[in-house]
């Protein structure tokens, strides 16, 4: 992080004045940013400017951390609220309902109530609802706790995207863009060290504790850098509400489609049937009313950009990717290897510590070399790392997997900041907020769905993988017999002195045996397929037109 700060060019002159927002037509969105006309040569930026960026995006890292430190914990806190484990997956649902919601809205709010009060106000209630949670003591308090957490958590994640659009000249964007990676790629990764060591050391009260310290930092950052801008509380009058609702009602539906649908064997389950309809219904709607509308809470035309169309589609393979290695390596490690939270944070950590070496230097090579090069390479690296896992054995843990990590974490750092900066090269000032939300809500969704089906792959996978098994071992199968035969007496020589108990503890032996070995198949299919679903993501920067976003100036579309 060092080598990035120092790159940072502070200048002399004092602090730019307020941009104000864009009318509330058709974008609802952005301030519009004060592009020095020399922008490519490199115009300094004041301190303060950098204070708002770097706050913004420490914003960012705190949204996107509490989505995987949680998880981390998840046993934990269900136990200590007396969820069950059914239930318990709610505890990161409503999070990731709200979360989701949020993010297409909170442009068009920060223009009613202004940049610096929203932002500021929902930095506070995010740290008052994080540290709520730990003191929640049934499930029902904890969900709304999360929920409430999610809805002002997300915010701080496309206004941090924003911030760096609008404020930063085009030169100096793949900084900004450098330093919002630190989240979008280090946090999930580092998400699982972090919460697995306090969890095991102090307790799971602390995964939300731990958002307080930076959270007040971030406040005293946004306090002296946001400039103070007149609410404009007649917007909601104009505002696209038949889109809102629709939109909320669609998003917040499919989300939980996603994340329950695995576990309530989703379309079997009358309720997931339900919410599918209705998201289908509402999502409908509200792409109609988008089209039509003369104020749309969202510009969605563009996605028919070239640039931004095929960067937000790479970028939702990539969300699908992040999230879904983040969640199938740490559940390999519990369930095959029998790790706990802070072992497997340790082993995670190797995937995103080496990001906050390689991120810094990123916005360098971008000045000497194509973004799509570096987008590409980095895709190429983090679906290596999938495929290397791709041969899984009963005998590959934390040791085995250190290459693997290294290899994504270098993908990864090379992907997110030069991904963003070419994709968002040549979008207007008064669509700022609209290319956030979108390319922000594409990352999120493609992780939704990105989870969901690796889930729901994988057990199908273990599924087949086991039939195939189970077929070859058989009392017909002679060499089923001799090993029936050596565990019978195993168990005989430990304890078991009636030759039909030990016959039915090998037979027990054998089918855990069947099942693990099944499952190891499955998680190196799921891994294979990561890997192919990034192969998809280089297909869809092939797309990319070549731009000057490396220094930051405007791209054509």
């Amino acid at each position: 992080m060092s080598a990035l700060l120092q790159s940072l060019s502070l200048a002399r002159r004092p602090p730019e004045p307020a941009p104000a927002f864009a009318d509330a037509g058709a974008r609802h969105v952005a301030p519009p940013a004060a592009v020095p006309a020399n922008a490519n040569a490199g115009p300094e930026v004041s301190f303060r400017t950098w204070l708002a960026v770097v706050g913004a995006a420490l914003g960012a890292f705190l949204a996107v951390l509490n989505i995987q430190i949680v998880n981390s914990s998840l046993a934990d806190i269900q136990g200590a609220i007396g969820a069950g484990i059914d239930d318990g997956g709610w505890i990161s649902t409503s999070y990731l309902v709200a979360e989701i919601i949020v993010i297409p809205l909170s442009g068009w709010l920060a223009g009613v109530f202004s940049l610096r009060r929203y932002l500021l106000a929902n930095t506070a209630l995010f740290l008052l609802f994080s540290a709520s949670c730990a003191f929640a003591q049934n499930l029902g308090q904890m969900i709304v706790l999360r929920a409430f957490q999610g809805f002002t958590g997300g915010v701080l994640i496309p206004l941090a995207f924003t911030i760096i659009m609008t404020k930063l000249p085009r030169a100096k964007q793949p900084l900004g863009m450098a330093l919002y990676a630190v989240s979008a790629t280090f946090a999930p990764a580092i998400g699982p060290t972090i919460g697995g060591y306090l969890n095991e050391n102090y307790g799971w009260e602390y995964v939300f504790y731990v958002n307080l310290a930076p959270g007040l930092l971030m406040i005293a950052m946004l306090w002296g850098s946001l400039e103070r801008t007149p609410m404009r509380l007649a917007l909601l009058k104009d505002g696209d509400w038949a889109g809102i609702v629709t939109m909320a009602i669609g998003l917040g539906a499919l989300e939980t489609v996603l994340e329950e649908g695995n576990k309530d064997d989703w379309f079997g389950s009358p309720f997931i049937l339900r919410l599918t309809v209705i998201a289908a219904v509402a999502l409908a709607l509200f792409f109609w009313i988008e089209f039509r509308t003369a104020r749309p809470l969202l510009n969605l035309r563009l996605l028919a950009r070239r640039n931004f169309g095929f960067g937000s589609a790479a970028n939702f393979l990539l969300g699908g990717a992040l999230y879904g290695s983040a969640f199938i390596l740490p559940l390999y490690l519990s369930q095959v290897q029998g790790y706990n939270a802070e072992q497997i944070g340790m082993v995670l950590a190797w995937t995103g510590l080496p990001q906050l070496v390689l991120i810094p230097f990123v916005p360098r090579l971008m000045r000497r070399i194509d973004a799509r090069l570096l987008v590409a390479a980095g895709l190429a690296l983090f679906a290596l790392s999938n495929f290397m896992n791709g041969w899984l054995t009963r005998d590959v843990a934390g040791q085995e997997l250190f290459w693997p990590n290294i290899v994504r974490a270098v993908g990864q750092g090379f992907v997110m900041a030069p991904l963003s900066a070419i994709a968002v090269a040549g979008i207007e000032a008064q669509n700022a907020a609209s290319a956030s939300a979108l390319f922000n809500m594409m990352r999120n969704l493609g992780g939704a769905i990105g989870i969901a089906g690796l889930e729901t792959f994988l057990t199908k996978r273990e599924q087949f993988h086991s039939n195939v098994l189970a077929s070859s071992v058989s009392l017909f199968n002679e060499a089923t017999r001799d090993r029936l035969a050596d565990l019978s007496r195993y168990f005989r020589a430990h304890g078991i002195s009636d030759p039909g108990t030990a016959l039915h503890e090998a037979v027990v032996a054998v089918g855990r045996a069947v099942r693990l070995q099944a499952s190891i198949m499955g998680y190196s299919d799921t891994f294979v397929l990561l890997g192919l679903a990034l192969g998809l993501a280089i297909l869809a920067t092939l797309g990319l037109r070549q731009s000057d976003a490396s220094s930051g100036g405007g791209a054509g579309h």
